[in-house]
């Protein structure tokens, strides 16, 4: 299971031109499921998202988590991010879990984060979604589990 986070001022994501999720400071979460991902992985992710210091205390230094500047988490389902890039100039997705194991881990992973208290919208799984971010630093992470 693969998270990039990026660290937003503001973020949203559209549908045929319509915003189907949004939110202000806080994370966007980019997720992809690999076929060896389970549910027991997508709870440790989403605790290690909820609680990873990325954000800036008083004093500058990344001490602080999302749910500590009282932000929000955007979380979008991409597979590209599973791609194997080993070979050749085009991405192979054969490394990405096929998209009925993928939708289920990703609603699962949504839904322990608001069990953690967070507000978390989310694009719809298997759209072409548009996807606008302001990356507050920027700082984007890349989390595996």
């Amino acid at each position: 299971m693969i998270a990039l986070l990026q660290r937003v001022s503001e973020a949203s994501v559209s549908v045929d031109n319509k915003v189907v999720g949004e939110i202000d400071q806080g994370l966007l979460v980019l997720l992809a499921i690999e076929p060896d991902d389970n549910q027991e992985k997508a709870k440790r992710l989403a605790e290690k998202v909820a609680g990873y210091r990325i954000f800036e205390d008083e004093n500058g230094k990344m001490n602080l988590n999302v749910k500590q500047i009282n932000g929000d988490i955007l979380v979008v389902s991409q597979f590209t991010l599973a791609a194997n890039t080993s070979k050749g100039l085009r991405p192979s997705f054969t490394s990405a879990a096929p998209p009925k194991l993928s939708e289920e881990l990703y609603q699962y992973f949504c839904q322990q984060l608001r069990l953690l208290d967070f507000v978390v919208p989310t694009g719809i799984f298997g759209a072409d979604m548009q996807v606008r971010l302001l990356n507050d630093g920027p700082v984007t992470i890349n989390l595996q589990c």
